[in-house]
């Protein structure tokens, strides 16, 4: 039995990607017997709302979802980054970093940057001198703190993940970021130090998160914690192909409600398009885990039409 979790972040309403997502997390852990924890991931305090921690919890409830424990918060658990942190620099596998979103994006820009992946940290402030630092510090640009990867300069480290549904991949780890420059734990560094804390041993989570599964399992063994096993599942999609957002309709269970549809009927729709139910059955979370086979879950992203995200005309009016 593998305990799993889902973890939201409070600054918004969650919508049908979101909700399901959080149905196949629950239905991995409840078909195997086993307990289910929820976190909310709410690091970023500028952009999350206080009402977001109870309206989420609501609408996963209303859908049938229950969880296990106590409701984490990583607001609370600064320590244990702070902890990791500390043990990572002790290993000598930390340093600063000031390098600007747009610096970075040149660089990756540049000729001799081949030998990364896209999107990969090219390692500008990996061999700065002590008199460099000084210098930018003076300067005034906050230097946040990088994992210092074990590969050679600007050269990314592969780590093969055998994930539950995508199989073997491929995964590149560069020097990611542990703490950005306004102090903030980054969520690379958190949702690795709280899996391990809380006993995770399953992540299930959406496969836009597939890249950057290699850096949780490298950075799990720097730290000598665990690793839990993963299963991707796919994305939701807008009618255009593009990962649902809440700006692309009536996506969320109030906008549901709008137009005259229950938690229930959500879920019945959810669980369609993940093939447990015929189309409008009246169906229960619990109904569902004895039809559930991660064996047999469909492997494409649900797309959704148009009129499947019209909001009501009441709303319109």
């Amino acid at each position: 039995m593998a305990i799993g979790r889902f973890a939201p972040s409070p600054t918004g309403d969650l919508h049908l990607g979101n909700l399901r997502t959080a149905v196949l997390a629950w239905l991995f852990a409840r078909s195997a017997g086993s307990a289910f924890l929820m976190r909310m991931e709410d690091l970023d305090r500028d952009a999350v709302r206080p009402e977001y921690y109870r309206r989420q919890l609501e609408d996963l409830a209303a859908l049938g979802l229950d969880w296990d424990g106590p409701v984490v918060r990583q607001s609370d658990r600064h320590q244990r980054y702070d902890d990791a942190i500390d043990q990572l620099e002790r290993q000598g596998a930390v340093y600063p970093c000031y390098c600007s979103r747009r610096e970075i994006r040149e660089a990756a820009s540049a000729p001799h940057h081949g030998a990364m992946p896209d999107g990969a940290y090219p390692g500008t402030c990996r061999e700065l001198t002590a008199a460099e630092r000084a210098e930018r510090e003076a300067a005034g640009r906050p230097g946040a703190l990088r994992l210092r990867v074990d590969s050679a300069p600007g050269h990314a480290l592969t780590i093969t993940v055998h994930d539950r549904l995508a199989g073997p991949t491929e995964c590149h780890v560069d020097d990611i970021v542990l703490r950005r420059g306004n102090g903030t734990p980054a969520y690379n560094l958190a949702v690795v130090v709280d899996d391990a804390a809380q006993g995770v041993q399953e992540v299930v989570r959406g496969d836009d998160l597939l890249s950057s599964t290699g850096r949780h399992l490298y950075l799990a063994d720097r730290l000598g914690l665990p690793r839990p096993s993963h299963a991707h599942v796919p994305l939701v999609l807008n009618p255009e192909g593009v990962r649902l957002a809440k700006r692309d309709g009536a996506v969320t269970l109030t906008d549901r409600r709008d137009r005259g549809e229950s938690p229930a009927n959500v879920l019945s729709w959810l669980a369609h398009s993940l093939e447990l139910c015929e189309a409008d059955e009246p169906v229960t979370a619990r109904d569902l885990i004895d039809r559930f086979d991660p064996a047999r879950l469909p492997r494409r992203p649900w797309t959704l039409r148009a009129a499947d995200l019209a909001p009501s005309r009441a709303v319109l009016d």
